[in-house]
């Protein structure tokens, strides 16, 4: 090999070693933003939630924006507007019958809505995802659910609400609205019961 060659391959792994480093550090910086989720959340919307070490987001009550229109059919074909519901503290959670992380949180939501709904807390979810209602009913029937879900297959809702308070990628996701209608908290996860109580709590406590 002559001595060009060697010297055409010596640059060449040095620019590899110099590409793999920076693209490392990229990857680094990626991981380290991705990780920096708590204060305040909700990408480029300023939503005024604060996320605590629990994954749960709050809205001090003087700052909470009103919850968009969000009407239309159920699964099961009967129409359903959210604003009949004012003066109750409502629970939105977003899923779909696709979605494993939904399945697991289903038997939470099931106990905690029986539990409360005697306080005047409502449960409505938003089915999104599913290309037909089939599999969504299929899901609601086997896990126990009897509050009524809207059927949202394209996530319109969801694009309804404040920039940053949802994203409509990230299911399943909570939102629990006030007894004026404006959004109080939001988890962007599965919830444990624990944790779907507790948000609740301080929703419940005020006057």
């Amino acid at each position: 090999m002559s001595a060009a060659s060697r010297a055409v391959q010596r640059t060449d792994r040095t620019r590899s070693r110099a590409a793999a480093t920076t693209g490392a550090a990229v990857a680094a910086a990626l991981l380290l933003s991705a990780c920096g989720s708590g204060g305040k959340s909700g990408g480029s919307g300023d939503t005024g939630f604060v996320t605590g070490s629990d994954g749960i987001a709050t809205v001090d009550k003087g700052s909470r924006a009103q919850a968009p229109e969000l009407s239309g059919r159920t699964i099961d074909g009967k129409q359903l507007d959210v604003a009949d519901y004012k003066g109750k503290i409502v629970v939105l959670n977003v899923w779909g019958s696709w979605c494993g992380p939904c399945r697991l949180e289903a038997k939470n939501f099931v106990k905690v809505s029986e539990d409360l709904k005697d306080r005047g807390v409502q449960f409505v979810g938003i089915n999104t995802r599913d290309t037909s209602t089939t599999p969504a009913i299929a899901f609601e029937k086997a896990h126990g659910v009897e509050y009524p879900s809207l059927y949202d297959p394209t996530g319109k809702l969801m694009l309804r609400f404040e920039k940053g308070t949802l994203n409509p990628q990230t299911i399943p996701s909570t939102l629990v609205l006030d007894r004026d209608g404006k959004v109080a908290s939001r988890s962007l996860s599965a919830l444990s019961e624990d944790n779907l109580r507790k948000m609740l709590k301080p929703i419940l406590a005020e006057k």
